[in-house]
């Protein structure tokens, strides 16, 4: 039985690959977008219980889709987590004024990222 949905918007397809193992193996049904665009999209489409959202993204970057996100009535129920390399105390403020409910700096602890996730979705 899944633990929940989550979707990772990340450019990357390595940290994709590694992140879905991780929540894989935790339990969660994982889908992945690789822009902004795609993520808003995928959200609105699939209705993900979290998503884990990366900041240095082409298209849209990640602050601009969490704002987005937030400020759509469909999609502003679900939790974002930035997860990303940007590590300035300045941008988790802005981070966390775009909407963010959490912000993890890569490379993510497992645990953590596991426990970040059942704590947003309210577990």
């Amino acid at each position: 039985m899944s633990k929940g949905r989550v979707l990772i918007v990340d450019d990357s397809p390595t940290e994709v690959h590694v992140l879905s193992r991780i929540l894989t193996k935790a339990g969660f049904e994982v889908e992945a977008a690789l822009d902004g665009e795609q993520g808003i999209e995928a959200a609105r489409t699939g209705h993900p219980d979290v998503i884990l959202m990366d900041v240095v993204m082409p298209v849209l970057n990640g602050f601009q889709a969490t704002r987005r996100l937030h400020n759509d009535p469909e999609t502003r129920a679900i939790p974002v987590i930035m997860v990303t390399t940007k590590d300035q105390e300045t941008d988790k403020s802005w981070g966390m004024r775009q909407g963010a409910q959490a912000y993890l700096v890569k490379p993510v602890a497992p645990a953590e990222l596991v426990a970040r996730i059942e704590e947003v979705m309210g577990g």
